[in-house]
């Protein structure tokens, strides 16, 4: 039981402290779930945020509850799940009531202007965090300029990315089984 309250409140904080959705969410989830908790390593992490964007639904929704599948079976994932959309709930119920009285104010939308460039950095630090133990080799750093170049220039889905780099992903690893192998042989 402390553990699902533990993974409620864990992600309420997340939830609750992080703006710009799901991609802003990484660095602290980053540093709560793998770091501090270890409830998951960065791969596992790096995994069900890979996974979530091929999932319907909202990214840090769905990561939330794989880690809390992971930590807890299906009530760690109620749990979690609970605990990273509560916050939500109740900012934008408070928001919805009183937004239109104060949308047109020029301080709020200046606010809204600086939220949406520290949104950028977040996610900035993220990928460069992730970059560093996702990018490791020739093949790595193809698949990361090609969807990176395709995801600017069309409007292809990220579903699409992500299956077509593990097919990629898969592949590579065949051909490397395979010269491995014939390699052996040689050897003999």
């Amino acid at each position: 039981m402390k553990t699902l309250i533990n993974l409620f409140l864990v992600f309420a904080r997340i939830g609750g402290f992080t703006f710009g959705g799901g991609y802003a969410m990484l660095p602290m989830m980053q540093k709560e779930l793998v770091e501090k908790k270890k409830w998951v390593s960065n791969d596992d992490l790096l995994d069900y945020f890979a996974i979530g964007q091929c999932t319907p639904g909202v990214i840090a929704v769905n990561t939330a509850t794989f880690v809390g599948y992971k930590t807890k079976g299906l009530l760690g994932a109620l749990s979690a799940t609970l605990g990273v959309i509560t916050p939500s709930i109740i900012i934008i119920g408070c928001i919805a009531a009183f937004i239109s009285n104060f949308q047109d104010l020029e301080i709020v939308q200046h606010a809204f202007g600086g939220i949406r460039a520290a949104v950028v950095a977040l996610i900035l630090s993220a990928v460069l965090k992730v970059s560093k133990k996702s990018i490791i080799d020739i093949f790595t750093v193809i698949v990361f300029l090609a969807v990176t170049l395709l995801s600017v220039f069309t409007d292809l889905s990220p579903v699409i990315f992500v299956i077509a780099a593990a097919v990629c992903g898969i592949i590579i690893k065949l051909r490397k089984e395979k010269t491995s192998l014939k390699e052996k042989e040689g050897d003999r």
